[in-house]
């Protein structure tokens, strides 16, 4: 069931929370050891919280996500539950605090049934980086579900649950949720607060929902969102009630079409189910334009020395003293050596190594200077743009997903796979992917739609619109 299906169903008593969380884990019981979504499943906590959740619903204290079965990326801070990062270095670790935004679900009265797998510290786009192992896509499982937030796409692909949150640092919830067939929304950077997320890029992160419907997006998006003063990037800025505005339909809308999104070596299938559903759009009664974004081509090479630099500067804390993972040493500094050469895995190394690097004496005005003025081309790029159009829309990925093992070996072939999503971060803007079609061989497509800065309700009105125009989002997997 959507999210919007269950909450009708425990309002009329027709489902009980505890039943509902009992059809979880028994799906979870069936299908994980093949999929592999989950870190750790939090069974005793979530059904007290069940069992709270129907007293609320009894004395009509519920709201919409009382009761709701829901997934969170293991990267997010949840009070006496291990949080790993998908890491070595943190496998033991146990937060003494919550984050603010399994807070808010909590005070809700969702029902959290367990911390999905990721690549190691969000590094990576196809979860196959975790620390522990890797996360099968449900629609074929010899393939990634994308990543980091793989596990949180797969467990909503293979319903598991019935929503998830992720972090997207490069595309890492609208890529996973591409590869697995459901909708990834990543706010506009501060619409979100980040406290209690593990950081990896400060300037990059941010929390979003995945889910399988948009008007699912639109509820989730509701209650984690606003101001936070926890968390000095939170903007503080009103909430709309987002689901509202989805039927309003997209005559005289404006959506753009950047010809940098549509590149030689783009998979085919991919080209012709984007195309497709911009024909969908114009028919509801949108607008096509002509746009151009020039700097896409060097969005990677900023990318990858911004993130990296600030993972080396957040990443410095894990030196085996203060808490996590400890290797002995014969003093202090071999202690550091060791503990971070055996609690980081390669790729969350090569990311260090990289970002050290840029922020170096000498090399810090050619490389992490140079890519912040870039990034800011990038975002005027964007701005210029929305001066001419309402929303942009573009593929998630060039490609579907690809097979487990096979970019694995190659970091540089590995980054260009979030180059349509990487942008949207470098600019802090509000996008989100959802399903458009499907491969010859049977895999799902992601159509990305880009909004202005807190224009949310413009981005999620277009997802809707065009989901209610075809019947994507209904194919689950035959798991």
């Amino acid at each position: 069931m959507t999210l919007a299906e269950l909450r009708q169903s425990l309002d009329t008593g027709d489902a009980d929370p505890a039943a509902v969380l009992d059809d979880c884990y028994r799906r979870i019981g069936e299908v994980e050891e093949r999929v592999k979504a989950f870190i750790t499943l939090t069974k005793e906590q979530a059904y007290e919280a069940a069992g709270a959740a129907a007293e609320r619903i009894k004395s009509d204290r519920s709201s919409l996500l009382t009761g709701i079965p829901v997934a969170v990326k293991d990267n997010m801070c949840t009070l006496d539950i291990p949080t790993t990062c998908a890491s070595r270095i943190l496998k033991s670790f146990v937060p003494p605090y919550e984050s603010t935004v399994t807070s808010r679900l909590k005070a809700e009265g969702c029902c959290m049934v367990g911390k999905t797998n990721m690549d190691e510290f969000a590094m990576g786009s196809s979860t196959e980086n975790s620390g522990f192992y890797a996360t099968a896509n449900p629609w074929d499982l010899t393939c990634v579900p994308g990543g980091s937030s793989g596990g949180s796409a797969a467990a909503v692909a293979a319903n598991e649950c019935i929503a998830a949150l992720g972090s997207d640092t490069g595309g890492s919830i609208r890529q996973p949720a591409s590869f697995c067939g459901v909708v990834g929304l990543k706010p506009t950077y501060g619409r979100v607060s980040r406290y209690g997320l593990v950081a990896f890029a400060s300037s990059l992160d941010q929390i979003g929902p995945v889910t399988k419907t948009v008007m699912d997006a639109a509820i989730m998006l509701s209650f984690i969102a606003g101001h936070d003063p926890s968390d000095s990037t939170s903007a503080p800025m009103e909430v709309p009630d987002y689901a509202s505005q989805l039927g309003q339909g997209l005559k005289s809308l404006r959506i753009g079409i950047p010809k940098e999104y549509f590149i030689e070596g783009m998979d085919p299938d991919v080209d012709r189910a984007v195309r497709s559903a911009i024909d969908v759009l114009v028919s509801l009664g949108a607008r096509a334009v002509d746009v151009s974004l020039p700097h896409t081509r060097v969005a990677i090479a900023a990318y990858y020395l911004i993130a990296t630099s600030e993972a080396s500067s957040n990443l410095a804390r894990y030196d085996g003293v203060k808490y996590g993972f400890r290797a002995e040493g014969k003093d202090l500094i071999d202690t550091y050596r060791e503990t971070r050469a055996q609690g980081f895995g390669p790729e969350v190394k090569r990311r260090i190594m990289l970002g050290t690097y840029a922020l170096s004496a000498g090399y810090y005005d050619a490389y992490y200077r140079k890519a912040q003025q870039v990034r800011t081309l990038i975002k005027d790029d964007f701005q210029k743009a929305f001066g001419d159009v309402d929303v942009i829309v573009t593929p998630t990925s060039p490609s579907p997903a690809f097979g487990l093992g096979e970019k694995v070996t190659d970091p540089l072939t590995m980054y260009l796979s979030d180059i349509f999503t990487i942008s949207v971060n470098l600019a802090g803007v509000p996008a989100i992917s959802v399903p458009c079609g499907f491969t010859a061989t049977g895999l799902p497509v992601g159509l990305q739609i880009i909004g202005r800065h807190f224009d949310e309700g413009t981005v999620l009105r277009t997802a809707h619109a065009y989901e209610r125009s075809t019947d994507w989002h209904l194919r689950r997997p035959p798991l």
